[in-house]
């Protein structure tokens, strides 16, 4: 079986770097204009990929800003609770320090879940390049980020690139997922920035909705991919699909394309999922498939471990997935060979 990549010995497997998120949600499937109580959690597309990584297995570092106050203290002790080394987590000392926040209302059908954001001027947002140790791109295997955290200003633009390039001199695979949010820019604007990095990406996350709407690409979905993987010498391209039955009823799969071997490699999907929170089930595929990269260097594999990922983190609560390995085996088991029972006891 050939491997993916020739991975170097480094301390970490996986590092992430992105704006960590609190959400606060009103209680009961309640609306915000509704009730006076909220519940809170940390999140972030970055973060959401690193706690389910390093909660499977793997040493796991993530790069962000918070602020110096008790906000940013939760935000830590949520780093640590889910096994994710703080070795570069810096700190905001300002009088502006902030952290960033969204509002989720959990849907309930016809009605969609909606998100409110208040994300403007976070700590994260104020990181320069000159705070950032300069051990840490020397220091892991794969380097993660997303399109939320290249869309969020244009500094952050900037020092996205630069972190992606430094990293990539150091022997880092770099993995990008587009996560595109039309709250921070449009289609066009995000392609645009886009297409400047995906030369120094090694790994890339689209959605096949993302690869015909943003990248306007027509035909079959493998003749898509093994395209775009030719025009930016992709080493390997991971494409979801979710087809959403009802607000609580969805349908997951995907495919990914490797084009050392020009192979493709899928599964049927994940039916009639019975959705509890929709909410980071994306991070969650990112995940499983990084983790099957790093255990397993196979590209089969890690299909399989992102696709469980996904359906599972629909039926968890919160941003984040908190699963061990062992059922995430479980689930492939039973999807692959069918349910044996109705209860696992």
């Amino acid at each position: 079986m050939s491997k993916l990549f020739d991975f170097l010995e480094k301390e970490f497997a996986l590092v992430c770097a992105g704006e960590m998120i609190m959400r606060l949600s009103p209680l009961n499937n309640e609306l915000l204009i509704q009730g006076n109580f909220l519940t809170k959690q940390m999140g972030g597309a970055e973060y959401n990929v690193a706690s389910l990584v390093s909660l499977l297995g793997e040493q796991v570092a993530i790069l962000t800003k918070l602020p110096n106050n008790t906000i940013g203290e939760f935000a830590h002790k949520s780093v640590i609770a889910n096994k994710i080394s703080d070795k570069y987590l810096i700190f905001d000392d300002s009088l502006n320090k902030r952290m960033a926040i969204y509002y989720y209302e959990y849907g309930a059908s016809p009605r969609k879940p909606r998100v409110t954001y208040d994300r403007l001027n976070s700590s994260f947002q104020s990181l320069k390049l000159n705070e950032i140790p300069e051990g840490v791109f020397s220091s892991t295997k794969i380097f993660h980020v997303s399109g939320i955290t290249l869309g969020l200003s244009k500094k952050i633009n900037e020092l996205t690139k630069e972190l992606i390039k430094k990293f990539k001199q150091n022997g880092a695979i770099i993995s990008f997922d587009v996560n595109f949010r039309k709250n921070l820019w449009s289609e066009k604007e995000a392609e645009q920035e886009i297409i400047k990095i995906l030369p120094d990406v090694d790994i890339l996350f689209a959605s096949e909705e993302t690869f015909r709407k943003m990248f306007q690409k027509k035909g079959e979905i493998e003749n898509i991919m093994r395209d775009f993987a030719k025009i930016y010498d992709l080493s390997l391209i991971s494409s979801t699909r979710r087809e959403v039955n009802s607000t609580t009823s969805h349908n997951f799969s995907s495919i990914i394309y490797e084009k050392k071997n020009d192979k493709f490699y899928n599964e049927d999907a994940y039916k009639n999922i019975e959705v509890i929170d929709r909410i980071g089930s994306g991070d969650a595929y990112v995940a499983g498939v990084l983790y099957g990269i790093l255990q397993e260097n196979n590209a089969e594999i890690a299909l399989k471990y992102g696709n469980a990922s996904a359906a599972l983190k629909n039926t968890i609560s919160g941003d984040t997935t908190c699963i061990n390995l062992t059922l995430l085996k479980e689930i492939i088991d039973e999807h692959e060979h069918g349910n044996s029972s109705e209860m696992s006891r």
